[in-house]
Formats: C-alpha cells, sequence, structure tokens
C-alpha cells in the first residue's frame, strides 16, 4: 500500500471491471456509504477513501494551509487514483466531495465517466442574484458556537444537519464521525467549505453530471441543484428526492440507494 493509500484508509472492494469512487463530506467518514457499498460489489471495484482532516485520519497529516482550498482535497483525489492506476471511475461525492471531484474533473477529465453529486453546493452564502441559503452573519454565528463548545455543538449541529430527531440511528452515527474529528480541524474544513465559490469554474466541467438532492435540506436549499444544472458546462440532470436531510444516504437508504443505483447505471439520455 502507498503512502497516500494509507493516510487516506484506501480500501478497495469489490470483483467489477470498472471503477467507481465514493467520496464522504464533511464531518463524516467512509463508514457513511455502508447502506450502498453491497449493492455495488458484484458489478464494480469500489473505492473508498478518508477525506484529510477525517476523524478516522492521522491528524498530525493536516496541513491547514493546503485545505484552505478545495484543490488541496482535490490534489489527493488525483493522487489516490494515480497510486491505484485508475484510468477511468464513476465518482459519487457527496457535498463538499461532490464539489472536490468536479474540480479534480476540470484538470483530468480523462479520468472520470461521471460525476454523481449528492447534497452538492457551489456556494453556500446568499449572492446578489445567487440563493445559497446563508448569511454570513449565520455562519459567524456557527463558527463561534463550534469554537467554543465543540462537543455541544456537535450534539445540536447533527439532528439538524440529518434531519431527525437524537434517537434515529442516522443521528447517532453522524454525531459520532462528527465527535471523532479533532475541533481545530473541524472549524478550519467547515469555515474552508462555507468560504468556497466555485460558481465560476462550473462552466469549464466537461464530465456528465448526475445532480441528486434531498427535498429539504438545511444546508443546500432545491434551488441550489437547478443553479448546478443550469451553469455546469457539461450535460447534466437533476433529481430531487422526496427526502429531508443533508445525508440522505444515511438516513433514507431505500430511497436514497436505489436512486444512486439508477444514476450509476443508466447515463443521461441523449
Amino acid at each position: 500500500m502507498g503512502i497516500v493509500e494509507e493516510a487516506h484508509n484506501v480500501k478497495v472492494l469489490g470483483s467489477g471491471s470498472r471503477f467507481i469512487v465514493l467520496a464522504h463530506g464533511f464531518g463524516t467518514d467512509q463508514s457513511v456509504w455502508k447502506h450502498l457499498v453491497p449493492h455495488l460489489l458484484d458489478e464494480f471495484r469500489v473505492i473508498l477513501y478518508d477525506n484529510m482532516g477525517a476523524g478516522t485520519t492521522n491528524p498530525d497529516y493536516f496541513d491547514f494551509e493546503r485545505y484552505s482550498t478545495l484543490e488541496g482535497y482535490a490534489y489527493d483525489l488525483l493522487a489516490i487514483l494515480e497510486e491505484l492506476r485508475v484510468d477511468s471511475c464513476i465518482f459519487v461525492g457527496h457535498s463538499v466531495s461532490a464539489m472536490i471531484g468536479t474540480v479534480a474533473s476540470i484538470s483530468r477529465p480523462d479520468l472520470f465517466n461521471k460525476i454523481i453529486l449528492i447534497s452538492a453546493s457551489p456556494r453556500y452564502l446568499n449572492d446578489r442574484d445567487y440563493f445559497g441559503g446563508f448569511e454570513q452573519e449565520d455562519l459567524d454565528q456557527l463558527f463561534d458556537a463550534m469554537a467554543s463548545n465543540y462537543k455541544s455543538w456537535c450534539s445540536g449541529f447533527a439532528p439538524m444537519a440529518v434531519g431527525g430527531d437524537m434517537e434515529s440511528v442516522a443521528v447517532q452515527e453522524f454525531s459520532r464521525t462528527l465527535f471523532n474529528m479533532r475541533p481545530d480541524i473541524a472549524l478550519s474544513v467547515l469555515q474552508t467549505i462555507f468560504k468556497s465559490d466555485m460558481r465560476q469554474i462550473l462552466c469549464m466541467v466537461t464530465v456528465p453530471c448526475h445532480i441528486i438532492q434531498s427535498m429539504k435540506d438545511l444546508a443546500v436549499p432545491v434551488v441550489v441543484a437547478e443553479y448546478l444544472h443550469q451553469h455546469v458546462g457539461s450535460e447534466s440532470i437533476v433529481e430531487v428526492m422526496s427526502t429531508e436531510g443533508h445525508l440522505p444516504q444515511l438516513s433514507s437508504p431505500d430511497v436514497v440507494v436505489p436512486v444512486i443505483l439508477k444514476h450509476i447505471r443508466h447515463d443521461i439520455a441523449a
């Protein structure tokens, strides 16, 4: 196993001939895909990895400067694909990883057959002609709460993000992975995500994009999915599911897994 693979806890599972990469979002790790993975093993070689900064990675490897932009994560993704000698893959990215995959695909479109974006946003802050869902004041309060008492913040944020009560298995699971992150790293990662603005690069995307979104999501309004659809340079399709929450693959797998499988197996109709 190479250095990059080891640092990112890379696992390659399954016996298929084609590669599929599953990339998690903020506050989770590769375990967020546990309901999807069993459905892919006969058809694909499934690549799972953890973003640097996840609670499962070594915090000593987290370079605050490198990961102050999404490009740092995109370089990691490309390094993983190179180390595994992947020449083409289907990329499934959740939340920030959807945008990370999009960034990576601009520099190496040959490596990506299609990108499936789940709960993705190119910008979270509202702008003059753009509704991202957040005002700067909202984010300042969020960051202050994280910095003052991380454990308490996790307890409040997890049910809001997942869209369920504290007793639900999905909320408990997200709380666990969220709390596994080192607090200063979690704050830095979330600040990077919330200050990112990828709107200008969307027109440079050439890989087909399948955009999947919950009907109700604390972090991403439905209009953002439509914005992505209208502004990516490649062919794209949007599916809004009847689910609630920012982690539907964890909280509503019965609905979400069949939708993801459909988009994996079927290309956008000409």
